[in-house]
């Protein structure tokens, strides 16, 4: 029994870590969700994630410690191969991604579900200077780092995260069962 690999993405300030969060809460018993390995440092607690130095991400990537790895936004993010024992295990695993790493995450889990969760631009300017992780310079390049991304896949769900945070968990945990 194989499970199936939820690949998360959208822009900044869409509100992925908070329906991650909060639909974490809810989900059965089969649905687990894999924190990321990023370069930024500790303390950040917006996400479920393990702070590595540049050094060390370099050390696990040639280790063959990540599934998936990509740069963004001046960050190292790395999926850790324990996701693919969950996945065997029968275990179905959300990730956060980005939608840049999509192609390989394809490449390696081609039967994943990809799910992008997206916002206005005003909703997520609003966000991005409530969770005040950066510069105005800094979220002003977040919010127009639009990658290119074709919605062809036959599976990708949408999710617009402008309304109640409890719709947009609904959608996401009604979208993943």
């Amino acid at each position: 029994m194989t499970g199936r690999l939820i690949y998360v993405m959208g822009p900044s300030g869409a509100g992925k870590d908070s329906v991650l969060r909060a639909a974490r809460a809810q989900a059965p018993d089969r649905l687990w969700f894999a924190h990321r390995y990023i370069t930024r440092p500790a303390g950040d607690a917006s996400e479920n994630h393990v702070a590595l130095s540049p050094a060390e991400f370099a050390a696990r990537q040639l280790a063959g410690g990540f599934v998936l790895d990509w740069d963004s936004h001046g960050w190292r993010y790395g999926l850790g191969v324990e996701i693919a024992d969950w996945l065997a295990g029968g275990a179905s695993v959300v990730v956060n991604g980005s939608r840049g790493a999509l192609q390989n995450a394809l490449a390696r889990f081609p039967d994943l579900l990809p799910v992008m969760i997206t916002a206005s631009e005003q909703t997520r300017s609003a966000r991005l200077a409530l969770r005040g992780r950066e510069s105005a310079c800094a979220m002003d390049a977040r919010l127009r780092h639009l990658e290119d991304f074709s919605a062809d896949h036959p599976d990708l769900v949408t999710i617009v995260n402008d309304a109640t945070l409890a719709e947009a968990v609904a959608s996401f945990l009604a979208a993943v069962r």
